[in-house]
């Protein structure tokens, strides 16, 4: 396979000055950039951020966000390895004529809801041995990228102790985004989707636009690979702790640092989610477990690289 470029997007959200503010999106994003470039090989150059902080050049709407994701895939060749880290709520939503199942969505900085079906549709577009990995520490994240194969699951709950004094989780209750843009659109409908379509348009998600089932494609095997932070039921933590020198934090934006300062050799993707899990438990984070979903092959391979997986240590 040929060596390709290295691509990345990280988009912080702490939803400064409103009921749904986090503290440490920005800090995660900022810890990653370096992370990226100093022992990843990415070229700094090839590292776009996007936050919410008060006067930055371009916000991390739903429309900029997609825009960026689609940008990255537009270039991708062979032998690329393409990276999207976000940090920021979560949030279970209905799906369209079907209010018994729910799907997983980010929530940008506008509420334009971005969710499994757009990941699914973006992973179906990268290329053919190029990557594409999914780092998200929010809540409910757990299959982001619809229908990816589980290969680490559900875990159950030990006990509910928190080792920190600051403690948010990362999501707002679907109900609460719901009744947010019932107020813009004055329409009693609990249809989540007429109000994103009628707001955002053709930037609201294709999981509520007329044409999805036309830009769908059939499943089959593919590159894509989600890290998230927790499991589809359950709520990651925005968190001021000791070893991350009592700066917020995402509890497993910081678990993965952690796990790559510890170990200096290259991990699978498949090792990466295991020692981060471990390292949540010892900091009594008994309330998220991270999961993993990729094809087989690409639980195996390196974290962030095109390769196979890591020799026997």
């Amino acid at each position: 396979m040929a060596k390709g470029n290295k691509w990345a997007l990280l988009v912080g959200c702490n939803y400064p000055n409103t009921a749904n503010e986090l503290h440490g999106c920005h800090n995660d994003v900022l810890a990653m950039r370096e992370v990226l470039t100093a022992r990843f090989g990415f070229e700094p150059n090839h590292v776009e951020l996007l936050t919410d902080k008060p006067g930055s050049p371009v916000m991390p709407t739903g429309a900029n966000i997609k825009k960026a994701l689609n940008s990255m895939a537009d270039r991708a060749e062979e032998g690329d390895v393409l990276f999207f880290h976000y940090s920021g709520h979560g949030t279970l939503i209905k799906q369209p004529h079907n209010s018994s199942k729910k799907e997983e969505a980010i929530v940008p900085c506008d509420f334009n809801l971005i969710t499994s079906m757009d990941f699914r549709q973006l992973v179906n577009r990268v290329p053919k041995g190029a990557t594409f990995t999914i780092l998200s520490d929010s809540c409910h994240s757990g299959g982001l990228i619809d229908k990816e194969t589980e290969q680490i699951g559900p875990s159950a709950t030990s006990d509910d102790t928190v080792a920190a004094e600051y403690h948010k989780l990362k999501e707002i209750p679907f109900q609460s985004i719901l009744q947010y843009f019932m107020s813009l659109t004055s329409k009693i409908s609990t249809d989540i989707g007429t109000h994103l379509v009628e707001v955002f348009g053709a930037d609201a998600s294709l999981m509520f636009q007329e044409l999805q089932q036309a830009i769908s494609k059939p499943l089959k095997p593919d590159e894509g690979i989600l890290l998230s932070g927790c499991q589809t039921n359950e709520t990651s933590a925005d968190v001021e702790i000791m070893e991350n020198g009592r700066k917020p934090c995402g509890a497993f934006t910081n678990a993965v640092q952690m796990v790559l300062k510890e170990n200096l050799g290259p991990l699978s993707n498949r090792e990466m989610v295991v020692l981060a899990r471990k390292i949540l438990v010892q900091q009594h984070f008994n309330r998220q477990h991270p999961c993993l979903y990729s094809s087989d092959e690409n639980a195996d391979k390196i974290f962030l690289s095109s390769s196979q997986k890591p020799s026997p240590k």
